[in-house]
């Protein structure tokens, strides 16, 4: 397979929201779907890059927030591609259970009271789910990798780890001031939401262990693996911390 490249979808200006195309050899895997509307946006990308919608292959949604899941159901049809989740998030994608949020300080707790992450979307069955310890290899889609769950920001988080050394981790972890951005751009920090910060460590340094180097997620970075194991030591040792409180 031809190297392929990352290429960054502004679904929101400075960082603050990103989805992701993955080029391979035969077109595009997408890397989450954006906020409900904004299918112009992954549209204007591809153009810059020469594809169109048509050679998008895979959606993957890395969990099912409404700024990585709310376009999906649309980008699928106008794309006609798959998309593939995880079992543990599909509840949400069909809007059968409302999704809960376990805010990491003040912004989250000030965000959650916007309507911005109440929004509905679109509800859809993803085409692929994965269940607990399934790898999803994507080199039937001309991409050397796979998508993992790494779960912690939701029950059904997942990444997708490429030969590249690069993976696309979603939520797992955020840079930059506020929802991600801006300034401190290259300094790891837990997003607005996560459901389990301990989890979510351990989700990092697995990653980490399998040799990963640049992070790439939903608000903010790309980080490399000196900052992300930083902030994973930091996750991890909450639960110690915890423990002697």
């Amino acid at each position: 397979m031809r190297p392929h490249s990352i290429i960054r979808i502004p679904i929101l200006p400075f960082g603050l929201v990103n989805a992701h195309l993955v080029t391979g050899d035969d077109g595009c895997v997408l890397v989450d779907a954006g906020l409900p509307g904004t299918e112009a946006k992954v549209e204007q990308v591809l153009k810059q890059h020469g594809y169109t919608f048509q050679d998008i292959r895979l959606i993957v949604v890395t969990h099912a927030h409404v700024d990585h899941a709310g376009n999906a159901a649309t980008l699928r049809e106008l794309t006609k591609a798959p998309i593939v989740a995880h079992v543990d998030d599909a509840p949400h994608f069909t809007r059968n259970v409302p999704m809960t949020y376990c805010p990491t300080g003040w912004f989250g707790r000030l965000f959650l009271k916007t309507k911005l992450i109440h929004e509905p979307y679109k509800q859809f069955v993803p085409d692929v789910l994965l269940s607990q310890n399934d790898t999803f290899d994507l080199s039937r889609f001309g991409v050397s990798g796979a998508i993992t769950h790494t779960p912690g920001h939701t029950n059904g988080s997942i990444s997708v780890e490429l030969s590249t050394k690069d993976v696309m981790v979603g939520d797992l972890l955020a840079s930059g001031i506020l929802l991600g951005g801006l300034v401190r751009t290259q300094h790891a920090k837990r997003p607005p939401f996560e459901d389990d910060p301990y989890t979510v460590g351990l989700a990092l340094q697995r990653l980490l262990d399998a040799g990963m180097e640049r992070f790439y997620m939903g608000h903010g970075g790309p980080l490399t693996a000196g900052e992300v194991q930083r902030h994973a030591q930091v996750l991890l040792g909450m639960k110690e911390r915890e423990a002697h409180s």
